[in-house]
């Protein structure tokens, strides 16, 4: 029995004896072949279906031979599906109408009355063509959605620090295995930079990491988005789409904020988990898919389940192995390392010589509870890299740090009516209205520039 190979092939032509022998002939050898008499309904049929190969007649009844509804036809199939692989048949074909067919768009030119194997020949080498536009344009797709990671590179995983030595040594030991890993750690801990680096010492580094951001898919895009839609499946579906666990197939898939999913989510996401397929919207064809997949989230998932907020089943799929994060104010001895990795990136991204610190300012920063975490930590060196212009940063160049910290002591001072408190609090709040001028924090408080120093030093600001 021939095995078909052809996919599925429309024909259009007014003569129903032609559509029923090329219907006969190419059954054999395609998935499916349709057939219409009435070209007017081609809209019809591309916006309901996809087809793999269109056989199109040149002359109707209304142009007998000129090809110029054939033609009109073709602008109008290509117009709909650029990549669409149209043959086109004639009775009163020439060269020059061949050329001008091929010219407008036409993959191929048959003439009526066919022989049967060259006809064969012809479709199967438009297949061809048309499976290498398939694979172009999922490869297309697939790089549009890594485009804004591609980027990106692995931050410093590194650390000195007993909390990050306990991650980093669990963090060696998940990656080389397959197993699904949840992270947790507030935001701004690195949970994606830990994904990232669980991806690339994992079996899966010469394949694909895909990121989601759940907090940022609504309801009603969130099949769209993880498994891909049919052109036509809805009002915006205007192409085919692969979903992010196509694209992410054999490699990683990371959805961070999971704990932000709706209970509704949640099901639909545990049905594809435990099925290991995906099924598009607008299909009914499940899609196979081999995904690593990392979570992660800053929520306290397990208290959400007891309020049942989530799903305590979907939390087994995903938890296999679960890696805590330590906020930065509990790995406080990593700051060297992590300030100069940051600024040495500003160094290269501003085009400027490297800045360092001074050790009083590695003490500011110390001092610091850093609710941002690693990512404000970053926000901060950014900002002192660009307005600061001293080589070695100074404690005034962090004098933005003690706005937020010190609002509550400058309440309390106020309650207490402690003169050092409100002292402190009013210098720290002419330094941050400043950005660490001295000169002009030091004229906004009525102070000579040495004054100033002093009551820096004497509050170890």
């Amino acid at each position: 029995m021939v095995q078909p190979t052809l996919g599925k092939i429309l024909i259009i032509d007014d003569n129903e004896d032609v559509l029923f022998s090329a219907k006969m002939l190419l059954k054999k050898h395609a998935q499916q072949v349709l057939i219409e008499k009435d070209p007017r309904k081609i809209p019809f049929l591309l916006n309901h279906d996809t087809y793999d190969l269109i056989l199109l007649d040149m002359n109707f009844t209304e142009d007998i031979s000129s090809g110029n509804e054939g033609f009109f036809w073709l602008k109008e199939i290509l117009a709909r599906d650029p990549s669409a692989v149209v043959i086109m048949i004639t009775a009163f074909g020439d060269v020059e109408m061949a050329v001008r067919a091929l010219k407008e768009g036409a993959t191929d030119f048959v003439l009526k009355p066919w022989q049967n194997e060259k006809l064969i020949a012809t479709l199967t080498a438009a297949s061809r063509l048309k499976s290498s536009y398939k694979e172009i344009s999922s490869l297309k797709k697939t790089n549009s959605a890594l485009a804004s990671q591609l980027n990106q590179s692995v931050d410093l995983v590194t650390g000195k620090s007993p909390a990050m030595q306990q991650l980093l040594h669990l963090m060696h030991r998940v990656a080389k295995t397959d197993a699904d890993v949840l992270l947790l750690g507030e935001n701004g801990t690195g949970k994606e930079v830990i994904a990232r680096a669980l991806h690339q010492e994992s079996a899966r580094a010469e394949k694909v990491f895909i990121t989601v951001d759940m907090g940022a898919v609504t309801e009603t895009l969130f099949e769209s988005e993880l498994f891909g839609h049919k052109k036509g499946a809805f009002t915006d579906a205007k192409e085919d789409r692969v979903g992010r666990f196509e694209m992410a197939n054999g490699g990683t898939l990371f959805l961070d904020e999971i704990g932000n999913l709706s209970l509704a989510m949640q099901a639909k996401l545990l049905t594809v988990l435990q099925r290991r397929e995906v099924i598009r919207v607008g299909t009914g064809q499940p899609i196979p898919i081999d995904v690593r997949l990392i979570c992660a989230t800053n929520m306290p998932l397990q208290q959400m389940v007891a309020q049942g907020q989530f799903r305590q089943d979907l939390l087994y799929r995903i938890n296999t192995i679960e890696l805590h994060l330590p906020p930065l104010r509990n790995r406080l001895e990593d700051l060297p390392l992590l300030v100069d990795h940051f600024l040495q990136r500003y160094a290269q991204k501003y085009k400027q010589p490297a800045k360092s610190l001074s050790e009083s300012a590695l003490d500011r920063l110390k001092r610091y509870d850093w609710p941002g975490n690693i990512r404000e930590l970053e926000h901060v060196l950014e900002r002192a890299s660009i307005i600061s212009e001293n080589h070695v940063l100074q404690p005034q160049d962090f004098f933005f740090l003690q706005v937020q910290q010190h609002i509550l002591n400058t309440e309390t001072a106020s309650q207490t009516h402690n003169l050092d408190e409100v002292e402190k609090a009013t210098v720290v709040k002419a330094m941050s209205k400043y950005d660490g001028n001295i000169s002009k924090a030091a004229k906004e408080l009525g102070l000579s520039r040495a004054s100033l120093y002093r009551r820096l030093e004497k509050y170890g600001l």
